[in-house]
């Protein structure tokens, strides 16, 4: 009897560490006369990869899947050629570390360092500064003996493969894993607050009965635009919703608003917005040469045409089901030219559900009560789309 419970407890205490991940426990950066130092500590060797990107400057560091063992405050080192970082979850099985440099660089070496008395494993990487033009001749990655798993797609099942006659909606969280989104004025993080509240939207809508809900991501992972595109349209998605939390470097500004794709924007603020949203790939580390202007190539062909009216349609009817529950932006309803929304063929729409630089909005967002009222209003929106859907016909 004792030697079974023995082995019942060995099991039960392997079996979590077979499958613990590695942990990074710090980051640390080293600035001297001729190079920058950076130096990730890990609780065990790991496979790496590191390469740099142009335009703008950047060096990039992939790894097996990790848990970030870290204080918020180690995300907002800086020195030397080092401006800011970002780290996260990049695709399943693959984290990464995003460098931005302050110019042209070179890699000078990367190595690995044994555990000793007062450190873990260390990955070091230094780098020097370099003329622009002799950049391109530095860009040979570094990569260790040990080969590091391949990217796994992100996947999302609808229903694990049986087929659903219901209304199908995507519901995208904005950024995750390596591209944190916003920096709220309490250090929160957008790709937190974005997450927690489609959660809440999916069970609101899931609660009808009435509609097949999907999300883009439901961890705290790195998903590309086109990807979330690609969900909606795999998952022939009858309304694509993505949810942000904006920011300004006018404090002041605040309130909930709503965007829909249009090749010119509405005003000022919702151009910024749009260049910042656009930027999510290339802020996760993704090599975007020759890749075509998707923004300034957008074909409004017929579908599309009728596409994007069902989305002003949507945004119309949100609008007045947020009015004099929450918040707004004036002008709620604005256009420009997010890559987000460019499925030709699912009415989509993007919503910022408030600015997290103002302090009040912020508070607002991390409330559930007002989490809730917003959660109520765009699933009576949601409600009345369909419905008035089902009436044209």
């Amino acid at each position: 009897m004792v030697r079974i419970l023995l082995l019942l407890l060995v099991f039960l205490f392997a079996v979590p560490l077979a499958n613990a991940k590695p942990s990074v426990s710090d980051i640390r950066i080293g600035v001297h006369p001729d190079k920058t130092r950076f130096v990730l500590e890990l609780s065990e060797e790991p496979a790496y990869r590191v390469f740099t990107l142009p335009r703008p400057y950047r060096v990039v560091v992939d790894l097996p899947e990790l848990e970030w063992s870290l204080p918020q405050e180690m995300a907002q080192q800086q020195g030397g050629l080092i401006k800011t970082l970002r780290y996260g979850l990049f695709a399943p099985g693959t984290s990464r570390v995003v460098l931005d440099s302050q110019g042209p660089l070179e890699i000078i070496s990367v190595f690995l360092l044994s555990p000793n008395e007062t450190s873990k494993h260390r990955l070091v990487i230094d780098m020097k500064p370099v003329a622009a033009n002799a950049f391109a001749a530095t860009q040979q990655p570094y990569t260790s003996s040990k080969p590091l798993p391949k990217p796994k797609a992100v996947v999302v099942r609808s229903n694990d493969g049986v087929k659903d006659s219901r209304v199908t909606i995507v519901l995208d969280p904005g950024h995750g894993g390596v591209d944190p989104g916003t920096i709220g004025v309490s250090g929160i993080y957008e790709k937190e607050v974005v997450l927690t509240f489609t959660r809440d939207l999916k069970d609101a809508l899931d609660a009808t009965g009435r509609y097949n809900v999907l999300l883009t991501r439901d961890r705290d992972i790195f998903v590309k635009l086109s990807d979330r595109r690609e969900t909606a349209r795999q998952a022939g998605a009858d309304l694509f919703i993505s949810i942000h939390a904006d920011a300004h470097n006018d404090r002041s500004l605040r309130g909930t608003s709503v965007y829909t794709l249009s090749e010119t924007s509405s005003d000022e603020v919702a151009a910024q917005l749009a260049a910042k949203e656009n930027k999510a790939d290339l802020i996760a580390g993704v090599e975007l040469e020759g890749q075509p202007d998707e923004v300034s190539n957008i074909l409004l062909d017929l579908t599309q045409r009728e596409t994007m009216n069902l989305s002003a349609r949507f945004a119309t009817m949100l609008v007045e089901e947020l009015k004099g529950k929450t918040r707004l932006l004036g002008n709620t309803h604005r256009f420009a030219g997010f890559v987000v929304l460019k499925a030709h063929d699912v009415p989509s729409l993007l919503i910022e559900l408030g600015f997290l630089s103002n302090r009040d909005d912020e508070q607002r967002l991390r409330s559930q009560a007002e989490r809730k009222k917003l959660v109520t209003s765009i699933a009576s929106a949601v409600d009345r789309y369909f419905f008035w859907q089902q009436s044209m016909r």
